[in-house]
């Protein structure tokens, strides 16, 4: 039989029970801290589901939270999804107009080319959100606003240029939409397949884009019958 442990002095010790581990609790988040995590829940599972797809259970079951609480924050999935979307056309209307600092036309188009592939590259949960159809928002809510915005910059841009060049300044509206669909489709493209690098890219975009303008014809006709 082993000896019990003796203290200083030939006295026995009583032997201690350890002490029972105590639960630990969960950190309660404020409201705020709360509206944050399912807002980054919502945008996760919108990009890898679309709206449709999407439910109020996964949501709160992800953030481990009951129903009732996404609902008090949002009112709905529409509500949620609304606030996703917003978050993030702002946030990529913010970057490419940050970005579009040069005066010449040609690092302009550079500019904001890069700051769209950037945007991709950094944030491909928020782009697939916004490329992702849905019927809750009209197109004054997703990409497509985006990139109208995008192009009514790019069309004052335009406009001077062809005034300076001779061209008619009106057409520079469909010149404008025609610029940033490009870049915008060869975007969505490159969002999947992501090579060759975004400098790459955007060289060729703005190689395509730039060396066609410079050339322009003040007023270009088709080659097929009766185009001329």
């Amino acid at each position: 039989m082993a000896d019990t442990p003796r203290a200083e002095g030939g006295r026995r010790r009583r032997s201690v029970p350890a002490a029972a581990a105590k639960p630990t609790s969960r950190v309660r988040m404020s409201a705020a801290q709360r509206r944050e995590q399912l807002i980054s829940i919502g945008r996760q599972i919108f990009a890898e589901r679309g709206f449709d797809a999407t439910s109020i259970e996964e949501v709160a079951s992800r953030a481990k939270v009951s129903k009732p609480v996404v609902y008090e924050h949002f009112g709905g999935k529409e509500g949620l999804y609304a606030v996703v979307v917003d978050r993030e056309v702002r946030s990529l209307l913010d970057r490419i107009t940050t970005a579009l600092t040069a005066g010449h036309p040609r690092e302009l188009l550079e500019q904001a080319a890069l700051a769209l592939l950037g945007y991709i590259e950094e944030e491909t949960s928020g782009f697939r959100v916004l490329v992702r159809e849905s019927p809750v928002l009209s197109a004054t809510g997703n990409f497509s606003s985006v990139m109208n915005d995008v192009a009514h910059q790019v069309e004052h841009i335009l406009g001077a240029e062809f005034s300076s060049r001779g061209y008619d300044p009106k057409l520079a509206e469909l010149y404008a939409q025609a610029l940033v669909g490009m870049v915008a489709l060869t975007g969505r493209w490159w969002l999947e397949v992501r090579k060759p690098r975004k400098e790459t890219v955007a060289a060729h975009l703005v190689n395509l884009s730039w060396n066609g303008l410079s050339h322009l014809e003040a007023k270009p006709g088709l080659i097929t019958a009766g185009g001329r």
